[in-house]
């Protein structure tokens, strides 16, 4: 169901109208102040009481799947047990997750540089850096810094290789094995068994 068909609860346009652009973005439809009030179901100007142009209305949404996203690290950091590798993996799966999920959104979060004069995107964009970090400096005491940033560029990269089209993004089950697999690499460890699999068992 659209936020349109929903509505939007009083006092709570902001929250629709970034659900709005967000579903917007998904389903490939132009992206304007005016769209995204049409699938809100407001008028067109009710989007400025909020936002002042397409530009901050975008750099909102990308602070909220920022957030997000770091919220989705932090479970599966929360959820997983066992060795090392299979927290680091359990954060590479929810990121590539992530982006496999929501797409356009996820493009739009890392398609432009953040302006140093947006504090928050710049804080949100950061606090992903930091989760990873914060796990690795816990398990690896001294080795978090450059391991950290090593892994992010790796589950990075691995999401936008499915992104574009340069690994098959389905089945998930395959998915998670090329992450969990690429973990275990650079910990020169064997592949962890996918949890798709040990559900199966």
């Amino acid at each position: 169901m659209s936020t349109s068909q929903r509505g939007y609860h009083h006092g709570d346009l902001r929250a629709a109208l970034l659900a709005a652009a967000g579903e917007g973005l998904e389903s490939g439809e132009p992206f304007s102040m005016r769209a995204v009030a049409r699938r809100a179901g407001v008028s067109p100007a009710a989007p400025y009481r909020h936002f002042a142009d397409r530009d901050a209305l975008e750099a909102a949404l990308a602070v909220e799947a920022f957030d997000d996203l770091r919220g989705d690290l932090e479970r599966a950091a929360a959820d997983a047990s066992g060795p090392l590798v299979d927290t680091v993996a359990a954060l590479g799966v929810a990121y590539v997750d992530f982006a496999l999920r929501r797409p356009a959104v996820f493009r739009l979060m890392f398609g432009n540089a953040c302006d140093p004069a947006d504090a928050q995107r710049v804080r949100a964009a950061g606090a992903l850096h930091e989760v990873l970090h914060d796990v690795l400096s816990r398990l690896l005491p001294g080795k978090g810094e450059g391991l950290s940033m090593a892994l992010w560029a790796m589950a990075h990269g691995l999401a936008f290789l499915h992104l574009d089209g340069k690994l098959r993004p389905e089945p998930r089950v395959d998915v998670e094995r090329r992450v969990r697999a690429s973990v275990a690499a650079i910990f020169a460890l064997d592949p962890p068994t996918p949890t798709a699999d040990r559900s199966e068992r």
